[in-house]
C-alpha cells in the first residue's frame, strides 16, 4: 500500500475515533492486493502458469494449504493481476495484431465455491470475467449461460484459467462437479482447486503453501494494524506476542487483533490492553471455522446464529428443540423451520453438536456449540453492517 492511499484511508475513516478507525483493514475475510510472506508460493503459481504467458494453456495443478495459510489471498491477488495484463476485455476487444485479428486472450478467473455451489452461479461466476457484455442474474436459464460460455471460449486463441477455491469444504463446489460443468469448454480451460487438500485422486502437480512462519505473522499483523488502528493504539511486543499465540494461521491472528480493538472501543479506551488480547484470544475456539464460511451463509441463516447466541439461557445447556423454541419465539420463522436451520448449520460444522447427559432410556439429546468467533462475527453480520 503506498502513502497515498494510507493517507486516503485515514482521510475517509468509517469506524469513528478511537482505537479502530478501518474494520476492512482487520477483517479476516478481507484480503489485501498485495500478499506479505508468499513470494515464493507467488514464484511456484507463476511457474505452473507460465504456459499462459507464450498463449498456451496451463496444466492443471492443485493449490493446497492449512487454515490460515492465505491460499485465497495469493490466488485471488495473483488472477486479478494476471486477468489484467493477459485477458482484460479492454485487451480483446482494442488490441489486435498487424493482420487485423484480435490478440489471443488468457482469462484467469477466480470463483469461490462457499459462495457460487450451482450450475447457473458457476457459469455466472465464469462468465462475468471473461464476457464484455454484462451477465444476467435472473431471466435466463442454466443452458443459456453454458452455450454463452460455449461461444465465448469456441475460438482457440480465447482460454480460461479457472480457480475453484474451498472445493473441500462441505456443500460447496467439488473438483469433479467443475470438471463436468466446464466439459462442453475442457479444451479451453484448465481448473485449479484451492482448498486445504487437493482432490481425491489427484495426480496433477500441487503448489504447498506452508503456514506463515512467525516473523511473517507479525508483518502481516503489523501492515494491518497500521491502517486499520490509530497510532500507538497497539505495542508491537503485543503483536509478536499475538502472532506466536496464532501459530501461523492468519485467520485467528486478525480476528484476535479486530476482537481485541473491539474490546477497547466498546471500553472506551485509546489503546488495546494485554487484557484485551488475553480476552479475543480466549473467545476463537479451537479449530475455529473461518469466518467467511459463516458470513457466506444465506442471511436467514446468519440470523438464526444471532438469535442463538443472543439466547440468555444458551449456558443453560438446552437441547436443540429447545434452543428452536426459544429462538422462533421472537422471530417469523416457525419453530421447525429454526430446527431444520440449527440441524442444517450443524451438518455443515458452523455449529458443534454436544451430547448432554439425561437419565433413562431413549435418544440421547444434544445442544450447540458455535465454533466461530463470535464478537467479530457480530461485528460483521447483516445487523451491524445493516445488510439487507
Amino acid at each position: 500500500m503506498d502513502l497515498e492511499e494510507r493517507i486516503t484511508r485515514r482521510l475517509g475513516v468509517r469506524g469513528g475515533s478511537g482505537v479502530l478507525i478501518d474494520r476492512d483493514a482487520l477483517n479476516p475475510t478481507v484480503h489485501q492486493p498485495e500478499p506479505i510472506g508468499r513470494g515464493s508460493v507467488l514464484e511456484r503459481l507463476l511457474d505452473n502458469l507460465e504456459p499462459a504467458f507464450a498463449d498456451s494453456l496451463p496444466e492443471s495443478f492443485a493449490v493446497s494449504g492449512p487454515a490460515g495459510s492465505g491460499t485465497s489471498a495469493v490466488i485471488t491477488a495473483l488472477f486479478s493481476a494476471l486477468t489484467r495484463q493477459l485477458g482484460t476485455t479492454a485487451r480483446t476487444i482494442g488490441t489486435t495484431t498487424r493482420t487485423g485479428a484480435p490478440d489471443p486472450t488468457t482469462w484467469f478467473v477466480y470463483v469461490d465455491g462457499r459462495r457460487v455451489t450451482s450450475a447457473f452461479g458457476f457459469y455466472r461466476a465464469v462468465l462475468s470475467t471473461v464476457s464484455a457484455e454484462p451477465v444476467p442474474a435472473s431471466g435466463v436459464g442454466t443452458d443459456a449461460l453454458r452455450e454463452q460460455l460455449t461461444q465465448q471460449l469456441a475460438r482457440p486463441d480465447r482460454r480460461a484459467v479457472i480457480a475453484i477455491d474451498h472445493h473441500d469444504e462441505p456443500e460447496t463446489l467439488t473438483f469433479d462437479r467443475v470438471q463436468a460443468l466446464l466439459e462442453p469448454v475442457e479444451e479451453g480451460t484448465t481448473t485449479v482447486p484451492v482448498g486445504q487438500q487437493p482432490p481425491t485422486d489427484w495426480h496433477g502437480s500441487v503448489v504447498d503453501v506452508p503456514a506463515y512462519r512467525r516473523h511473517e505473522l507479525v508483518d502481516i499483523l503489523t501492515a494491518r494494524s497500521s491502517i486499520g488502528l490509530a497510532a500507538g493504539a497497539i505495542e508491537h511486543h503485543e503483536l509478536r506476542s499475538l502472532a506466536e499465540w496464532a501459530d501461523g494461521n492468519a485467520h485467528d491472528g486478525l480476528t484476535a487483533l479486530f476482537s481485541a480493538s473491539l474490546l477497547a472501543s466498546e471500553a472506551d479506551r485509546d489503546s488495546i490492553s494485554a487484557a484485551d488480547i488475553r480476552q479475543a484470544q480466549a473467545d476463537i475456539p479451537a479449530d475455529s471455522v473461518h469466518l467467511d464460511r459463516v458470513l457466506a451463509l444465506p442471511e436467514t441463516r446468519q440470523r438464526v446464529l444471532l438469535a442463538l447466541l443472543d439466547l440468555e439461557c444458551v449456558d443453560d445447556l438446552l437441547p436443540i428443540r429447545e434452543l428452536a423454541a426459544e429462538i422462533a419465539t421472537d422471530s417469523s420463522l416457525t419453530k421447525g423451520t429454526v430446527k431444520r436451520f440449527l440441524y442444517e448449520l450443524a451438518d455443515k460444522q458452523i455449529l458443534a453438536r454436544v451430547p448432554l447427559e439425561r437419565p433413562g432410556s431413549g435418544r440421547q439429546p444434544s445442544t450447540l456449540d458455535p465454533r466461530f468467533p463470535q464478537r467479530v462475527f457480530r461485528a460483521l453480520s447483516p445487523e451491524a453492517t445493516g445488510s439487507r
